[in-house]
């Protein structure tokens, strides 16, 4: 035998309740189906009665939208013969409950007796319409079958009685029969209610009473999932359950199952099922005492509880003193207060429990009244209070005695910069219990159900700042490689925050790259970095990174305080690491303490794997001893397109025009640009060189860099004669000018070199770069990193690819 139960969320519309229709009749066998009331009418139904205690005439248009939904159902579903007597009844029963109310009214209160009457309209109406479309059923009152004690609301099933009652009436079924979930009666045959998902409670109870086959809980969802899909997106649903891990994750917040309904079956060792009334071909969630052996989870689920208060008792009273654990515990017993939670130190310095926030109060009242003496005359013991808290558990049968789970545990929070308060694990090794921050309850759980693989792929979290050259090519990239990056690499890249110099927006929810310009312009809010940065940390999510694409001062000082929050960097902006070396040493210190990444590959050579390489050699047990490159696109070029035909100053115009140049050139001429290079190629090769260090002889003379742009092109212009007479010097020698950079055991300096063809640089085309790095194991022949050294498209891919390292640390 069968017995299934259907929640609310199956039973909404008549084309949901079709669906239950078609599932029961599916069965070769008469089965036991117990409904839940409509969805939403329960609720309904207590807020009408509450209106009319408070004499709100308009409980009455209420009733009137109660009525329409089952009416609707009926006319739509009940077979024409039946359908008069069924909304006849229908009917009657609401019109009993509007008297019911009407003497609320009148009375202004409501009795747990009339309580308990009023929340069983619901679950009677919709179980008598459904034994009157499912083909062959009978309806039979829960009332009758199932007995409680005498209290009206949360009562306590009398087992003997009711499986007396139970097995009486079932034990032959010859008729599928549907009953209204989570009513029951007293001796004196008054309505009374099972409380909270009362229904799942009756269901077992019948289920077990009657040794049934199988109990199946069908709802809205594919089954028990690894984590919350509202939080939690890529959950997933889990194949199998033992009793125990269900119960486990029902006491800590899981939702699917009200865990006093496991009990009834488990004692019996009967199937209990998941299953979605919407996809019934989908397997659902099976939980029994063992799983096969081809399930090889370790961990099943992640589960949480949002709002907790931790209370600790503490102090050295508490050392060596007999029956404090006793004392302890009796006076929360005996004040019904819930503990959720218990952990105490070895050293029996302290006792903490987590109790619902609602409790808290009560909880701290009477536990300063038994310890009073020790609390405030002698000062030896202290309760402390801890509030805004919740709790996060994974529960898993396999991962007793398996080593590693702790350390993945705790090491996915630490890297998203989530604090342990307490923690509690039992020698079942059946769960780890962990109090976190509320604020930090979402991405905690996401890191976590992340970082035990129940997800089947990562997520990161962009937030772009600077959509010039660079930045708009790195977002027409990412839109191209979306689905790829998933398909390929299990990678899901979520841009969630974006900003130029004028606006910003950041979104809980994904950006479409292509979208970014309409995005900023409709929604976009007036930007300043400080405030991009708190709706960052306001949004707190784990595995975030920030992208600097800008040359902005402002926004390289940012990045230390988002390494704080936990927030790796990747940035194309030069500014941080060719600042002061303190200021660049403690940005990489501060990355490498809080486990973030601080990623700058394009801060030299644009998308070439410059300082990836050095740091490879340097981790390997080489050491760098000179490096010598050309690292300027810009110079590059306009050195190489200089001819008889192409003058100095039309070089430096081409340069501009093809976006190798910054809008203003002399910044690229200057040679400054190549120091910041060369200071970051220095520093990442073990050298605390400052910029000030570095000798440096410009290309062009120091007044070509004073005034105006235009003044600047005229003194260009100026120069170009003589510029010719010296490239007709070089030429004739078989040589080329390279502005070269140069690192020597320490000693830095850039300055524009005659190179022959025996010069690796010699043939370097267009904006290339070339860096030849001699290391002790490099010493006769230097490793030679050359290519693409500028251009958006090449930075933007070296951006990227700074992006999906981050991803796989």
């Amino acid at each position: 035998m069968k017995v299934f139960k259907f929640g609310g969320s199956s039973m909404c519309d008549a084309r949901s309740v079709e669906l239950v229709r078609q599932i029961i009749e599916s069965q070769d066998k008469p089965c036991i189906a117990v409904v839940s009331a409509f969805e939403g009418v329960t609720n309904q139904l207590l807020a009408l009665a509450q209106q009319a205690v408070q004499r709100d005439e308009q409980y009455k248009s209420g009733i009137q939208s109660i009525a329409g939904l089952h009416f609707d159902v009926v006319n739509t579903l009940v077979p024409a013969g039946s359908r008069p007597s069924v909304l006849a009844e229908v009917q009657r029963l609401l019109c009993e409950y509007e008297d019911t109310l009407c003497g609320l009214f009148l009375l202004q209160d409501m009795t747990p007796k009339t309580h308990a009457r009023i929340l069983s309209v619901g679950v009677r109406l919709a179980a008598f319409v459904l034994s009157h479309i499912v083909r062959g059923a009978r309806y039979y009152d829960t009332a009758k079958l199932i007995r409680t004690d005498s209290g009206y609301l949360d009562a306590k099933i009398d087992f003997e009685e009711s499986n007396r009652r139970i097995l009486g009436e079932f034990s032959l079924l010859r008729h599928t029969t549907i009953l209204p979930g989570f009513i029951a009666g007293n001796r004196n045959d008054n309505i009374t209610n099972l409380g909270q998902r009362g229904a799942d409670y009756v269901a077992a109870a019948i289920a077990a009473a009657l040794n049934a086959s199988e109990l199946t809980l069908w709802m809205n969802v594919d089954g028990f999932m690894t984590a919350d899909p509202e939080i939690i997106p890529k959950a997933q649903p889990i194949e199998y359950l033992t009793y125990s891990e269900a119960i486990e994750l029902s006491h800590f917040g899981a939702s699917v199952i009200f865990s006093p309904t496991i009990r009834p079956v488990y004692e019996k060792n009967i199937p209990l099922y998941i299953r979605n009334t919407f996809n019934p071909a989908a397997a659902g969630t099976l939980i029994n005492n063992k799983v096969p052996s081809r399930d090889n989870l370790r961990i099943k689920g992640v589960s949480s509880i949002e709002k907790i208060s931790l209370l600790s008792l503490q102090g050295t009273g508490l050392i060596g003193l007999t029956s404090v654990s006793a004392r302890f515990f009796k006076v929360l017993s005996d004040h019904k207060i819930n503990i959720i939670m218990v952990t105490q130190a070895s050293s029996e310095y302290s006792i903490t429990i987590a109790v619902r926030p609602e409790e808290a109060e009560e909880a701290i009242e009477a536990l300063n009244r038994e310890f009073y003496p020790k609390i405030s005359a002698e000062g030896e013991i202290k309760l402390r209070v801890e509030t805004d808290l919740s709790v996060l558990a994974i529960v898993g049968e396999r991962m007793r005695n398996t080593p590693g789970i702790s350390a993945t545990l705790f090491r996915s929070l630490a890297r998203n910069g989530i604090s342990v308060i307490a923690t509690a694990q039992g020698s079942s090794e059946l769960n780890i219990s962990l109090v976190i921050r509320h604020s930090d309850l979402r991405k905690a759980l996401n890191a976590v159900h992340e970082g035990f693989f129940l997800s089947n792929y990562k997520e990161l979290h962009l937030f772009l700042v600077g959509v010039g050259n660079v930045g708009k090519s790195l977002l027409q990239q990412l839109q191209i490689q979306l689905d790829n990056l998933m398909n390929d690499l299990r990678l899901k890249i979520n841009l969630v925050g974006i900003a130029n110099s004028r606006k910003m927006y950041v979104s809980p929810t994904a950006i479409e790259p292509a979208t970014y310009a309409e995005v900023l312009d409709k929604k976009g809010e007036t930007f300043s970095i400080e405030s991009f940065m708190e709706h960052i940390f306001a949004l707190n999510l784990r595995n975030s990174v920030f992208i600097d694409c800008t040359g902005n001062d402002r926004v390289a000082a940012a990045y230390g305080k988002l390494f704080e929050h936990y927030i790796s960097v990747v940035t194309a902006n030069k500014i941080a690491c060719s600042s002061e070396y303190s200021l660049y040493k403690s940005l990489k210190e501060s990355s490498k303490e809080h486990g973030v990444r601080f990623m700058f590959e394009t801060n030299v050579g644009a998308g070439l794997p410059v300082i990836n390489t050095i740091n490879d050699l340097i981790r390997s047990g080489d050491h760098i001893l000179k490096i010598e490159a050309v690292l300027s696109g810009t110079l590059n070029f306009i050195l190489n397109v200089l001819s008889e035909d192409i003058p100095m100053s039309q070089a430096i115009r081409l340069a501009k025009e093809k976006g190798f140049s910054e809008p203003d050139p002399r910044l690229d001429l200057s040679g400054a640009d190549v120091v910041r290079k060369l200071t970051i190629l220095a520093r990442e090769s073990g050298y605390p060189v400052e910029k000030e260090d570095i000798a440096i002889q410009p290309f062009l003379p120091a007044d070509c860099f004073e005034g105006t742009l235009d003044d600047f092109w005229k003194k260009a212009e100026m120069l170009d004669a003589d510029f010719e007479i010296r490239r007709k010097k070089v030429a004739e020698q078989n040589k080329k000018w390279r502005f070269i950079a140069i690192l020597d055991n320490g000693k830095a300096s850039v300055s524009l070199q005659n190179v022959d063809n025996k010069h690796p640089s010699y043939e370097l085309e267009g904006s290339n770069n070339i860096v030849m790095l001699t290391t002790a194991r490099y010493f006769e022949q230097p490793m030679v990193i050359k290519g693409y050294g500028a251009g958006a498209e090449v930075t933007a891919a070296g951006v990227f690819a700074d992006v999906i390292r981050v991803a796989n640390v």
